[in-house]
């Protein structure tokens, strides 16, 4: 394999990173009312709702994207993301996924 082709898949890589990095003491500020349900650190006390804590950065920001742009619905989350922001998005992610 070529130099540059190595360069390149690395670059890819360390863009595909950026573009889910969001700021985990933000996240951890903005997840008190998350964890109503889900829990204070991400591990819920209800079978009805998911523990987030250590979920995958990408699955939280996709499944959020879709509660708030109405391609998922549920009657509880989808009111609770609908006004999230992408930062809010990113940042939520990157606190569940640290934990």
């Amino acid at each position: 394999m070529k130099i540059s082709h190595i360069i390149f898949f690395i670059s890819l890589l360390l863009a595909t990173f950026t573009l889910h990095a969001g700021d985990v003491d933000s996240g951890r500020t903005k997840s008190l009312t998350c964890g109503a349900c889900h829990g204070p650190e991400g591990k819920s006390f209800n079978d009805h709702w998911p523990n987030l804590a250590g979920q995958k950065t990408g699955y939280i920001i996709l499944q959020l994207k879709a509660f708030r742009d109405g391609s998922r619905y549920d009657p509880w989350m989808s009111p609770m993301a609908t006004p999230l922001s992408d930062k809010e998005i990113k940042d939520l992610a990157a606190f569940y996924s640290s934990l």
